[in-house]
């Protein structure tokens, strides 16, 4: 029977690592660790570790304390059982960070590996707040010690801790900074600053928002005045910021660059800039009114999130008093309201100020509002608590199988409840959607006091144009800062592009498939070797136009064949060497032509091969239409329908010559515009379906009796011709510039050559190499090459 524990009122516990005595310890060398779940009789822990410790990170721990004290009040999560926790310190340095691990596993003051004195069971669970560097040390250990870990962090969200290879179990309860980008950009179009300053980490979060702010900005014409990648020396990106003449910087880095950078910059009292920043920069409050100076019009961007009802209240009505075994909330009041310790224990406080608030402490030493990171970890404390749940029914449900510690978190993947504030919460970051922002700035008074307020907001499910709000009055702007651009961001002209630092125009070199190019001339060069290879054919076959072989199947429509597909050789230089209106008229007139002569062509050899076998007796109607020949109208009939087409593309918006300046940077590509690509595709589609027609009648007369298996040679070519063009769609749709030019030239060359080599290479081989076997003797002698056809 699973008896319900009840939480003690002085829920915290310190123990101490510090041979200095208690009431001597500074403010800044107190941190946190470890927090328990009781389960029934048996003790299971999640570790909750927290790194710089100070006034506003303690309200983290008020966020645990009431996400647990809600949970066990709650009689629908964990009937029958409490949460529980304990709080160590551990030194803000993350190279000590195995050596804090190594106090909370073993349970002693020194680190005696593989021994352990604790008496508690493992932890299931892991609540970090920390780097990339200290969750994979983390992880490393805790896989070492068998523990079946499950690591929750509630800090920013890093794109190196999303790899499920390297980190299997760990999960981030921040949303990602998909629409950061946009929403910063959409803030710079808003007050048509279009002359920006970019200082940005050099971790891959910042590499990612780098490369999203670059796409937004050029699709909305914005410029970089400089892009620096930090941390570098602050002196040089001072350097950067000084001489340049944007006056809007946007820096993406973490608070101690922040620090530094405007520290320097409050030297030079340099307070004619904005600055665009992320919300990990809101501590740079705690310093003095004349570095604020600097830091007017500041604009910060948080990630939105509810309020927990409750949550306020306890962060206001929190103090000694309430909470008497907490020596660390004892020691923050000691530093805030100046009350003295007893020097009985070193623990009692004496002399505290009547009616002490937290309200007259400043923001950046005690913050009462609720915190990204509060609003994470109250979220990560539920999520714990609700698979805790989800593992219990399972138990129940199904027989309990070894022994406990080979609990396993199954249904960390499928998790999603909704908080108390009302938003979906999940663990599974293919499930989380786009986050809100909320714009955040300074107002600043004397002696370091300031106030963060709320002057905007964002939302990428807005219509577009509507996305962005903003209350402009309540933006303190800085001392000498006009809103009025820069007038230096101009847009080139054409013929010219920007230069990597976008503070000069270059020339644009004009270039288009030429045949000095090596592309170029290895494309003319084999244009003019095949047409010289057909050429060479077609006198092959005049000069053996008697024997039975050249006679079969109408020897004049092989001659038509020959030339026409010699023309189409040489139609592809149309395409090749500089552009001109004469190129570019004749490129479709030629292109159409002779492909749809060469395609009718094979088609009236292949109706002449079904005619010839459809003869069986003489005065058939089919034998008249044979020696009338008929298949030959088919080449003028198919040929005028092609060049009617092609009469209206060229009379209703002909192809004309055009430049590409977005294919290749710093370049123009001279190409030729289809000017109608309507006109363009029915011209297309009006051979491909010739093509494919001629291909179907092909394949259906295939297995004929034939002397010289003229039909499957036929089918053969026509199942070539129709692959390099199906190829040639997709592909001719997906490049742009030379490349596409280039894919024309090699569709129009490999589809000639597919009708060449698969209709005459056997009919060249055999007359050059067997040419006795084409005779007249040896055709009635071996029946080889067939009976004679009228030609």
């Amino acid at each position: 029977m699973l008896e319900k524990q009840n939480l003690p009122q002085n829920w915290t516990s310190i123990s101490k690592y510090n041979s200095l005595p208690l009431c001597e310890w500074n403010l800044a060398k107190t941190h946190w660790r470890l927090s328990h779940v009781i389960f029934a009789h048996t003790t299971k822990s999640f570790l909750f570790l927290l790194h710089r410790s100070n006034g506003k990170n303690y309200q983290l721990v008020l966020a645990l304390v009431f996400a647990i004290e809600e949970i066990n009040r709650n009689p629908h999560i964990l009937p029958n059982m409490s949460l529980g926790f304990d709080l160590y310190t551990i030194p803000d340095n993350e190279s000590n960070v195995l050596e804090s691990f190594f106090f909370w596993l073993l349970g002693l003051e020194k680190v005696i590996p593989n021994y352990t004195c604790r008496r508690e069971s493992k932890s299931v669970a892991v609540l970090l707040g920390a780097t990339r560097k200290t969750s994979s040390q983390t992880g490393l250990l805790l896989e070492l010690y068998k523990f079946p870990q499950v690591t929750i962090t509630f800090g920013p969200f890093d794109h190196a801790l999303s790899d499920p290879g390297q980190f299997p179990s760990l999960y981030q309860m921040a949303p990602r900074d998909t629409s950061l980008a946009l929403c910063m950009v959409s803030l710079l179009l808003h007050f048509h600053w279009t002359w920006v300053g970019l200082l940005i980490s050099e971790d891959q979060k910042g590499i990612q928002i780098l490369s999203d702010l670059k796409r937004e900005m050029e699709q909305n014409g914005v410029c970089a005045a400089f892009v620096k990648v930090i941390p570098e020396d602050t002196e040089f990106s001072l350097h950067l910021i000084i001489e340049s003449s944007a006056n809007v910087i946007i820096i993406y880095s973490d608070t101690n660059f922040v620090e530094e950078l405007l520290f320097a910059i409050g030297q030079y009292f340099m307070t004619w800039k904005v600055w665009v920043t992320n919300s990990r920069w809101q501590d740079v409050s705690k310093m003095k009114h004349l570095i604020l100076d600097s830091s007017h019009g500041m604009l910060m961007f948080s990630h939105y999130h509810g309020e927990i009802p409750g949550f306020t209240e306890l962060t206001s009505t929190v103090n000694p008093s309430k909470f008497p075994e907490d020596i660390y909330l004892a020691r923050l009041w000691h530093f805030c309201f100046g009350s003295s310790y007893s020097k009985r224990d070193c623990q009692t406080l004496e002399n505290c100020p009547q009616n002490a608030s937290w309200e007259w402490v400043p923001e950046y030493v005690f913050d009462m509002s609720l915190r990204e990171e509060s609003y994470n970890i109250y979220n990560a404390v539920y999520a714990v608590a609700h698979t805790l749940h989800e593992m219990l029914l399972q138990l129940v449900d199904t027989p309990k199988m070894g022994n406990e510690e080979g609990l396993l978190f199954s249904p960390w993947q499928k998790l999603k409840f909704e908080n108390i504030a009302g938003e979906q919460v999940t663990l599974d970051e293919k499930m989380k959607l786009e986050t809100e922002y909320v714009i955040h700035s300074f107002w600043n008074f004397p002696e370091g006091l300031s106030y963060i307020v709320k002057v905007g907001n964002f939302s990428p499910y807005a219509p577009h144009g509507q996305q962005l709000s903003l209350q402009e009055d309540l933006i303190e702007w800085s001392i000498g800062f006009t809103q009025v651009d820069m007038d230096q961001c101009v847009k080139c002209p054409d013929h010219q592009y920007a230069n990597t630092e976008r503070n000069q125009c270059l020339q644009r070199s004009v270039t288009f498939l030429a045949y000095q190019d090596p592309l170029g001339m290895a494309l003319a060069c084999t244009a003019v070797c095949l047409s010289v290879l057909t050429s060479a054919v077609l006198g092959v076959f005049v000069r053996h136009q008697h024997t039975p072989i050249v006679k079969a199947n109408n020897r004049a429509l092989s001659y038509i064949l020959l030339i026409s597909l010699t023309f189409c050789f040489l139609c592809s230089l149309l395409f090749i060497g500089p552009p001109n209106t004469a190129t570019c008229t004749l490129q479709p007139i030629a292109f159409g032509l002779v492909f749809t002569v060469a395609v009718s062509t094979v088609l009236a050899k292949t109706v002449t091969v079904i005619l010839a076998f459809k003869v069986t007796a003489p005065g058939r109607r089919m034998r008249r239409l044979l020696v009338s020949g008929a298949p030959n109208f088919i080449i003028p009939s198919c040929s005028l329908i092609q060049l009617t087409l092609c009469g209206v593309w060229l009379g209703t918006s002909p192809p004309f010559v055009d430049s590409d300046t977005h294919s290749e940077h710093g370049h123009i590509i001279i190409t030729c515009n289809k000017g109608s690509v309507t006109a363009f595709y029915c011209g297309l589609g009006y051979l491909g379906s010739l093509a494919l027609g001629t291909f179907m009648v092909a394949f259906l007369a295939r297995n004929l009796p034939d002397t010289f298996n003229e039909a499957k040679f036929l089918t053969f070519s026509m199942l070539v011709f129709c692959s390099v063009w199906l190829t040639f769609l997709p592909v001719h749709h997906s490049t742009k510039g030379k490349v596409m030019v280039a894919v024309e030239v090699f569709s129009i060359l490999a589809s000639s050559a597919g009708l060449l080599g698969c209709i005459f290479a056997p009919k060249c081989y055999v007359i050059l190499l067997k040419p006795h076997s084409c005779s007249l003797h040896g055709f009635r002698d071996r029946t080889l090459c067939g009976s004679n056809k009228p030609s």
